[in-house]
């Protein structure tokens, strides 16, 4: 009967859009769904570095490099920020790292595909990190104080990430006829991997409900892959390249666009580890954990040193 009383007043609580904190009570499911969802994020930060990393060394100006390498970093900070988050929910980051490496947690389906020349940058800046502001922007509302606050810096990043690619995408839509080309080959590539990162279908989402009751979530899959065509495809006409879907059309009932069928089997195949590049990205992703082992050891031997002289001057 207590268990069910805290449960109620947990669910007033947040339908009256309040914010839970670490050390308020709350459901061992609301905190497993957290932490799934807040490593999986982190863990598509830091994966997602990988593919854009690639081509800090080719880029066609040092203006482009300094500007991706600023990219970069900040991803990089952003999976610091969730790692954060997810430890104040009681997790150890060594754990969650340790079950990215090995394959039990899951990160973005997207960051599994190659990325084969510079407008392959310009489309993961348009359209992944377009997709991104979609999914993460209502995160900065949700229920858990930390994952909101942590948020709410990663979105006004993030729209600095989509404006340089779009810019990416201007410049050489409005180049050379091979510029122009190269740009709509990568719309080609990236559009439909950039509608799965919105996740399964509602109807096939099995985490979606309970999210969305406890306003982990606050807009479903499809509402939010909705908004994302009806933001790009005018965009897409303003670069003057064509949205790989030849039943994309404006539905003047509806008020939105209708689109093609999203290739779910591509989707899952991905997903299981079968994509383009999931074992390539791994393995990366260990070697450099692995390498950077003394750098951990030597922070925190250095941490100790530091808080051992504390010690002993406060002592005196």
């Amino acid at each position: 009967m207590e268990e069910q009383n805290m449960m109620q007043r947990f669910d007033d609580y947040v339908a009256d859009n309040k914010k839970i904190e670490p050390k308020d009570w709350m459901p061992d499911a609301y905190r497993k769904t957290l932490i799934r969802q807040i490593s999986q994020h982190a863990h598509s930060e830091i994966v997602g570095m990988l593919p854009e990393g690639n081509w800090i060394t080719r880029a066609p100006s040092l203006k482009r490099k300094a500007i991706l390498l600023a990219k970069v970093q900040d991803e990089a900070g952003h999976g610091l920020y969730l790692y954060s988050a997810a430890e104040t929910l009681g997790v150890e980051r060594d754990e969650l790292l340790e079950e990215l490496h090995d394959g039990r947690a899951k990160y973005s389906s997207i960051f599994n595909y190659p990325t084969i020349n510079w407008a392959d940058i310009g489309a993961i800046g348009w359209l992944v990190d377009g997709a991104a502001i979609m999914n993460q922007v209502p995160l900065c509302k949700c229920s858990y104080g930390p994952y909101a606050r942590a948020m709410v810096r990663v979105c006004k990043e993030e729209s600095f990430h989509q404006r340089q690619g779009f810019q990416i995408m201007l410049n050489m839509a409005k180049g050379t006829p091979e510029q122009k080309q190269m740009a709509q080959d990568a719309l080609n590539r990236w559009w439909w991997p950039s509608l799965m990162m919105f996740g399964p279908t509602d109807a096939n989402s099995p985490h979606s409900a309970q999210s969305m009751k406890w306003k982990i979530k606050l807009f479903s899959n499809d509402e939010l892959r909705q908004r994302f065509i009806d933001m790009t495809v005018p965009q897409a006409e303003v670069l003057g390249l064509t949205i790989p879907d030849p039943d994309l059309k404006w539905n003047e009932e509806r008020g939105h666009y209708d689109f093609g069928e999203i290739n779910w089997d591509e989707f899952y195949n991905v997903i299981k580890g079968n994509g383009p590049c999931n074992k390539q990205r791994i393995e990366t992703r260990r070697k450099a954990y692995d390498n950077g082992a003394w750098v951990r050891e030597a922070a925190v031997a250095h941490a100790e040193k530091r808080a051992a002289r504390r010690n002993e001057t406060a002592a005196a």
